[in-house]
């Protein structure tokens, strides 16, 4: 009898788990795509192949894909750096995702245009590491995020900013993750200069829209 009460208990809180979760996903939903249909910046999305990018690339597609075909004008463009110095086997399934999005978007006349980046030579790992004599990588210098990641991604969204005046960049960044991320983005909240855009500290004219 209590195993049974146990059991009704567990399955409503199940349920209302289930029903909280998609309430969530409709709410951000209709958000991407209200934010999406204000306006003609293109939007970048930084995306790693990692759950919290996964996810909001997964419901910025999504919502883009409900909308009707002529306010899918404008140009998302989703963003993975390959270091050089990747697990072979990641590296290629990086590749092979990228790859099917992009027939996907074609296919489904989507406006999203992969990209991968790679770090400039000056930057590669072995050339900091043996050309340079760097050390290796550890907590207190860790050159190879900048040098291998964040520079590529930052000279992309330079160019895409050139050419269009701006651009809205896409993370998959959520409070959750620590109380050093929960703190900062706290703080880049306050500085919003539209609903749910914060401005980008290292970038001019990049706002950053965090969805999750």
């Amino acid at each position: 009898m209590v195993s049974s009460r146990k059991s009704t208990a567990k399955s409503k809180s199940e349920k209302r788990s289930v029903s909280a979760f998609i309430e969530d996903v409709q709410y951000l939903t209709n958000e991407i795509q209200k934010l999406y249909c204000s306006d003609q910046i293109p939007w970048v999305i930084g995306y790693s192949g990692g759950k919290d990018s996964t996810a909001v690339l997964q419901l910025i597609w999504n919502a883009i894909e409900d909308l009707p075909i002529d306010k899918r004008t404008k140009k998302v463009y989703v963003i993975t750096t390959d270091t050089l110095v990747e697990n072979p086997i990641v590296s290629s399934w990086v590749k092979k995702s990228l790859d099917l999005m992009s027939r996907s978007a074609q296919a489904k006349n989507l406006p999203f245009e992969s990209n991968l980046l790679h770090p400039e030579v000056k930057n590669t790992f072995w050339v900091c590491l043996i050309g340079k004599g760097y050390p290796a990588p550890r907590n207190k210098f860790r050159w190879c995020t900048d040098r291998l990641k964040i520079q590529s991604s930052n000279r992309f969204i330079r160019e895409v900013v050139r050419d269009n005046g701006e651009t809205i960049l896409v993370l998959g960044i959520r409070k959750a993750e620590s109380t050093k991320r929960a703190a900062t983005m706290a703080k880049h909240e306050l500085k919003r200069v539209r609903e749910r855009l914060s401005p980008n500290a290292s970038l001019v004219n990049s706002l950053i829209y965090s969805p999750i």
